[in-house]
């Protein structure tokens, strides 16, 4: 899978890319199974370039995996899809990065809407301190839902679709941080499907795991495959050539490799990826 050809970007006064109009139709173009797609699309923490200029389109309902060294872009690429470094003091975006067909660094952007649609599931469990009914339906009460039936009927759909439900059917009401660290975990992407997302993001969601979590998880990544767009940041790499369908290896900020995950892990085209895999790395 080649790296897309890149749209051409005007710069403004400010030096931020312009957002071309023909960005939607340019996108449809090149891939129109593509949820998300950027296009020469960096990000900096002042004048540290944290992403250099990359541009790839992941497919709907495929599970990516992003690799690579530590501190070579992939929690800030996967970050910047839902603008979750929108708060660090001095960081910008420029290029195109775009949700479908929306570019989510437009100023037009509802981030309320674009978090609802790009869900993210952390590093390390994060599930509230309230029940384990009150952490699923947090979203959907925040989106207006208040029948107790249907607001019942959220939390088994998502506790199943996490496959939790059967270990905790009969303690919803009790406080979610009595649980296991993995069932936190699977809570927690419970949580993030009860808000109907298209893409759910995931950044080393097992790192904090034990080996059997770990595979719960990832069973859990290939039964919700299809059905969501799944962005998986892993170091493991055993575990991305388990659950991704394609792969992208990362490093120094700049995309080196972008294929199938088979091709990619057992015929690279790039030496920098075969040494990374085969532990030559550096």
């Amino acid at each position: 899978m080649e790296t897309p050809e890149t749209v051409p970007l005007k710069k403004t006064d400010a030096g931020q890319a312009a957002r071309p109009q023909q960005f939607a139709q340019a996108a449809a173009e090149q891939s129109c199974e593509a949820v998300i797609s950027a296009r020469q699309f960096s990000f900096f923490y002042g004048a540290k370039c944290g992403v250099d200029r990359v541009s790839m389109d992941i497919r709907s309902g495929s599970v990516t995996a992003i690799i690579g060294p530590s501190g070579c872009g992939k929690s800030t690429f996967l970050r910047s899809i839902n603008r979750m470094n929108d708060l660090i003091p001095g960081s910008r975006a420029e290029g195109i990065l775009a949700v479908n067909g929306h570019d989510v660094y437009d100023k037009r952007t509802n981030l309320v809407n674009l978090r609802q649609q790009v869900g993210m599931v952390f590093q390390k469990p994060n599930p509230f301190a309230k029940s384990i009914f009150d952490n699923i339906c947090y979203g959907p009460r925040l989106q207006g839902i208040r029948s107790r039936g249907r607001l019942a009927e959220i939390a088994e759909k998502c506790l199943r679709d996490a496959a939790l439900w059967d270990e905790v059917k009969d303690d919803l009401h009790k406080s979610a941080l009595a649980l296991s660290g993995g069932q936190q975990q699977r809570l927690c992407i419970a949580r993030t499907l009860a808000t109907k997302p298209n893409v759910v993001l995931m950044d080393e969601p097992c790192s904090a795991l034990d080996p059997i979590a770990t595979a719960r998880i990832e069973d859990l990544i290939a039964q919700l495959k299809g059905a969501y767009t799944i962005v998986i940041v892993t170091h493991n790499m055993q575990q991305a050539a388990r659950v991704s369908d394609e792969t992208a290896f990362f490093c120094l900020g700049k995309l080196i490799e972008y294929d199938k995950t088979e091709k990619l892990f057992t015929n690279p085209s790039k030496k920098e990826t075969e040494d990374y895999i085969t532990g030559r790395f550096g």
